[in-house]
């Protein structure tokens, strides 16, 4: 019988042998950050809850939904250090976000601080209040190369003005995968009398997260990614010392509901109305099965997977003769590689997935990778990712892949 230690290194040395992880074969996959990966033993467990529903689907919505929500809530306050009832689950992100910002109570010409390197998904919604409401987004600059963290935390501070209502602070960027110095940031914004939202969509599983400690009004993740939950399993965490906690964008019939007995910040989100409630109950699964990989438990994995970020990184500037833009102790279990502006005659143009670089690493080279092009900041990156089923040499064929796409690019000028 092999031994746990064994059975890690055969899943680092020969990770397409692994039945845990449902991948093409055939694809090198190093895009975990963008939609997650969820292991075959997470999927079978969903799989018996959702058969579960289908035996009895009215008790189950009626009488056993909230029990079986309740036990995903504690394993998740567990990992991220808080009360359980201070969570509820959505759908993702984009949809706690949403809420909270459809919630407070805008005046006129306020303001809501959002760097240029946060998700698009807040930026839009923040741009459809700016029509409703009549508030401002201010996007400070995070500078590239970035030196440290107190230039980022001087960089954001910049746009704090007196009309600043809300600040929105990505734990990790999407598009830069930094790691934000979110402790101190709330601190200083809290000392101003701003509220703060952290959008933790990258951040559990991939780096520690203390929420009592952290101190922000709110704080929203998704589970999927580094949680490795089925998809669909979000949170939204509201600080108990912040007010008034908000209701869900929708109510469902049973918001008017009397029931005492539990609070009604988990009464409105644990149903939002009929749908499939099984990725968030699985939620607990995920946590058991992701923290079981490794002997030293998520700790040993997290680092793990952030030595391999910064040597495929390494890897690839070297191929590719550029300098990493951001110290390594910034970098999670992602980072980004700066990449040449698209050439102009394949600007305008529609791509697949976004690049065109993207879409023949996918089609030509069997590389999935992203390859985001930052409306905000115009600054085009590659982000790799890494988790327990990579091996160095996927990012050796990223990086000669990346070589022979970009000669091709520079020869069109």
């Amino acid at each position: 019988m092999t031994t746990i230690t064994e059975r890690v290194a055969a899943r680092m040395e020969a990770p397409h042998m692994d039945p845990s992880w449902p991948l093409d074969p055939d694809l090198t996959f190093l895009n975990h950050g963008s939609y997650g990966l969820c292991p075959r033993p997470v999927l079978e467990a969903q799989a018996r809850y959702r058969l579960m529903v289908e035996r009895d689907p009215v008790s189950f919505f009626v009488r056993d939904l909230e029990r079986h929500l309740d036990e995903s809530r504690a394993a998740l306050a567990t990992l991220l250090r808080a009360r359980p009832q201070d969570f509820a689950f959505t759908g993702n992100a984009t949809v706690a976000i949403a809420t909270i910002l459809h919630e407070m109570d805008w005046k006129p010409g306020d303001e809501i601080l959002a760097s240029d390197h946060e998700y698009m998904s807040a930026i839009n919604e923040i741009r459809r209040l700016e029509q409703k409401r009549h508030i401002r987004l201010v996007s400070p600059a995070i500078p590239i190369p970035v030196r440290d963290s107190d230039q980022l935390l001087d960089a954001i501070m910049a746009g704090v003005s007196p009309r600043t209502r809300l600040a929105i602070v990505s734990h990790i960027t999407s598009p830069s995968a930094l790691i934000l110095p979110v402790e101190r940031l709330v601190s200083r914004l809290k000392a101003r009398g701003i509220r703060v939202l952290v959008d933790g969509a990258h951040a559990p599983g991939q780096i520690p997260v203390d929420l009592t400690s952290l101190g922000a009004d709110y704080y929203v993740a998704t589970l999927h990614k580094w949680v490795c939950a089925p998809k669909g399993s979000g949170f939204l965490w509201v600080n108990p010392d912040s007010g008034p906690r908000p209701r869900p964008i929708a109510l469902s019939s049973r918001a008017s509901e009397e029931r005492p007995w539990r609070d009604l910040f988990l009464r409105d989100f644990d149903y939002q109305g009929t749908a499939d409630y099984t990725g968030q109950i699985a939620v607990k699964d995920a946590i058991a099965f992701m923290s079981s990989l490794m002997p030293g438990g998520l700790e040993a994995l997290r680092r793990r997977n952030h030595q391999m970020a910064v040597e495929g990184r390494r890897r690839i500037c070297e191929t590719l003769g550029i300098d990493p833009v951001t110290p390594d102790d910034l970098c999670p279990s992602m980072a980004a590689i700066p990449m040449p502006a698209m050439p102009a005659p394949l600007q305008g143009k529609r791509y697949t997935f976004g690049d065109p670089i993207q879409d023949r690493l996918v089609e030509d080279h069997r590389i999935q990778v992203p390859v985001w092009n930052n409306p905000t900041t115009g600054r085009r990156w590659c982000r790799v990712s890494a988790q327990i089923y990579n091996r160095p040499e996927q990012y050796d064929r990223l990086a000669e892949a990346l070589r022979e796409e970009l000669r091709r690019e520079q020869s069109m000028g």
